[in-house]
């Protein structure tokens, strides 16, 4: 049982790594029978793990013709982003009520180490280090499943940000930093909810708005042949 449950697992992990950076194409549809070969398994882990990414929002169902690659289009993506908020602003508010002094610390002593990097590093570093805030402040918030619905989203997202960041790093070579980070946690240090608020929600918003095009861009790197 382990044996299965361990191979379930590992199947579980591939699939899911591939349907967030997009490895199936959008609205694709997933041959089961490639996919058990290409990962070495049978189709029953396969299929368990195509079903548990359907209920996840990475792939969707339909009866009759199978497993599909979600979607990838501006306005779900902007369904994502209007989730996010709505999501983190709520653990920020349950944050402003629960979060002791030693937290708020610990988050503050986050942001200085790793303001080097979040200014200087890798596109793929700065993400991982912006996730990684986020999810600590919406821990602050005593609620797991806040911060469980906010790992979906991040991984579900990540794909289109990653493209939004580098285009971004482009245009703005040296990153501001934490700066609204650091608004954020002193309006949280301060107890002032409706500053920290909104600073959360312009914060998330201002990526939002690049959604369109950082979308387009995607699509050109998933179908057009790279150099």
């Amino acid at each position: 049982m382990a044996k299965r449950e361990s191979n379930v697992d590992r199947v579980y992990d591939d699939l899911r790594r591939m349907a967030a950076n997009f490895t199936f194409k959008p609205d694709q549809r997933i041959n089961e029978s490639d996919l058990a070969a290409r990962l070495g398994a049978s189709r029953t882990p396969v299929r368990e793990a195509l079903n548990r990414l359907v209920a996840e929002g990475f792939l969707t169902f339909q009866s009759g013709r199978g497993f599909f690659c979600r979607s990838l289009s501006p306005q779900h993506i902007l369904d994502l982003y209007e989730a996010r908020v709505a999501i983190e602003c709520e653990a920020l508010r349950l944050a402003c009520t629960r979060a002791g002094s030693d937290d708020i610390a610990a988050l503050a002593r986050f942001l200085d180490d790793s303001e080097a990097q979040y200014a200087s590093g890798e596109v793929i570093d700065v993400l991982a280090i912006d996730e990684d805030f986020h999810l600590r402040l919406c821990a602050l918030s005593g609620n797991a499943e806040l911060s469980r619905l906010l790992r979906n989203l991040n991984d579900r997202i990540r794909y289109v940000r990653l493209i939004d960041l580098q285009r971004k790093r482009g245009a703005e070579p040296r990153p501001a930093g934490h700066r609204a980070h650091r608004e954020i946690l002193a309006a949280l240090s301060d107890g002032d909810a409706a500053r920290a608020d909104a600073a959360l929600r312009g914060h998330i918003e201002r990526r939002r708005e690049q959604a369109t095009e950082a979308v387009r861009i995607a699509f050109s790197q998933l179908y057009v042949p790279q150099e």
